[in-house]
């Protein structure tokens, strides 16, 4: 095994971290502040995967489908937020999965309705199609840009969380909800926002992974597994957590691409099972 391979497959572990850490993000602001168990998170990733397909095949560009993947997931989250889950929030979390799981297959057939049920490709941007060299490695600038993108998003993250009201209140609400609402404020719209953003997170990863990996109408299903053994790694409602919990995740995948190919999936759930042998709670987790 190459030192060139290894440093190549740490870099699109890097990057496909990154791109779980923005899946996992919205997961846990979600569960963080609601403690809602959102299982239509992966067909709102698919959504917006497929706005980027739409997009690019009318002749825009990725930068559009930037824009309008995560605006189109996050009016999606509102209107089934408003419609049909706010009436589930104090339901069991076995019924919320059961519902959420009921609109990730309604979402799923509807694209299959319009796109088909074939897999599709997505262009990656000219400007980004070229390589650079990192050392003895040949990297795609596409992939780089991605990591770009996503440290910018995870450095606003931060700054939205822990420098304005709305992030006091979903850190207070993931401690305390009965606090929020004891101090006045409207749980129900500080619920449909977080809703919208957690969303928002899972469109932005959808469009930014389309070119690497193509649409296909169950792509949602494995993203969803992998954000909730993100979440559940580095610990539930912790942006950090998801931070480091994406990369672990994405570094252990790609490089179990090359020493363990049909395993690569197996030792995801593995790697979960032994940090939380260790750290019940997940690595940033609290008890």
């Amino acid at each position: 095994m190459s030192v060139q391979l290894v440093m190549t497959q740490v870099l699109n572990g890097l990057g496909l971290g990154m791109i779980y850490f923005l899946l996992a993000a919205g997961l846990t602001i979600i569960f963080g502040l609601m403690r809602f168990v959102n299982f239509a998170h992966g067909a709102f990733y698919a959504v917006a995967a497929y706005c980027s397909y739409a997009v690019t095949a009318a002749g825009g560009n990725l930068g559009w489908a930037l824009l309008l993947g995560p605006l189109l997931t996050a009016v999606l989250a509102v209107v089934t937020e408003r419609l049909l889950l706010r009436h589930t929030y104090k339901l069991q979390h076995e019924a919320q999965i059961l519902i959420t799981f009921a609109l990730t297959l309604l979402i799923q057939e509807l694209v299959i309705v319009v796109f088909g049920p074939m897999e599709m490709n997505v262009p990656v941007p000219a400007a980004l199609s070229g390589i650079v060299f990192i050392g003895p490695v040949i990297y795609p600038v596409y992939r780089i840009a991605i990591v770009l993108i996503a440290v910018l998003i995870a450095v606003l993250m931060w700054l939205f969380l822990e420098r304005t009201r709305f992030g006091a209140v979903v850190r207070a609400g993931s401690e305390n909800q009965e606090m929020v609402a004891l101090l006045g404020l409207n749980v129900d719209r500080i619920f449909m926002a977080a809703f919208a953003l957690g969303a928002a997170l899972a469109g932005l990863a959808g469009v930014l992974v389309a070119p690497l990996r193509g649409v296909s109408p169950g792509m949602g299903d494995e993203a969803l597994g992998i954000a909730f053994v993100v979440v559940v790694l580095g610990g539930m409602g912790t942006l950090t957590g998801a931070l480091i919990g994406g990369l672990i995740i994405g570094l252990v995948q790609s490089l179990m691409g090359i020493l363990w190919p049909g395993g690569a999936q197996l030792m995801i759930y593995a790697t979960m099972a032994l940090v939380l042998l260790v750290r019940p709670a997940g690595l940033m987790g609290r008890e």
